[in-house]
């Protein structure tokens, strides 16, 4: 996680926004409600809101209220906030790349394997 961490480009974003931003753009319409990326991200409810704002203000996300309930909300990625998560995602990944370069294929699989088996012991969706 260290080298990982070395390499990401953080002069652009963190990685816990990077981490809001991931959970988003895997959602249809690249959107979420706030309740369910709480549900997805490893920050208390009130960091993740001061996240979200932060990112409003730098154009990279939109808020709205959720049509379905009044009290919700809907968290959208702006179209320059994912060109902007394209860019350090392609970046990080570059930096897994070469991380993963130390495991042969058999090893790969294992980790894969041990890494589901992991997720779905936590989310069994």
């Amino acid at each position: 996680m260290r080298a990982l961490g070395s390499e990401f480009p953080s002069d652009t974003m963190s990685l816990n926004e990077y981490d809001v931003l991931f959970n988003i753009s895997r959602e249809p319409g690249r959107r979420l409600r706030l309740k369910d990326l709480n549900r997805h991200v490893l920050l208390t409810q009130p960091s993740v809101s001061r996240m979200v704002d932060r990112l409003v203000s730098r154009g990279l996300l939109e808020k709205s209220d959720d049509p379905a309930d009044g009290r919700g909300t809907i968290v959208s990625m702006t179209p320059h906030g994912f060109e902007v998560y394209r860019a350090v995602a392609v970046a990080h990944m570059g930096g897994i790349n070469r991380q993963m370069a130390a495991l042969d294929t058999d090893e790969l699989e294992t980790l894969t394997a041990l890494c589901d088996k992991l997720r779905l012991a936590v989310d069994p969706e």
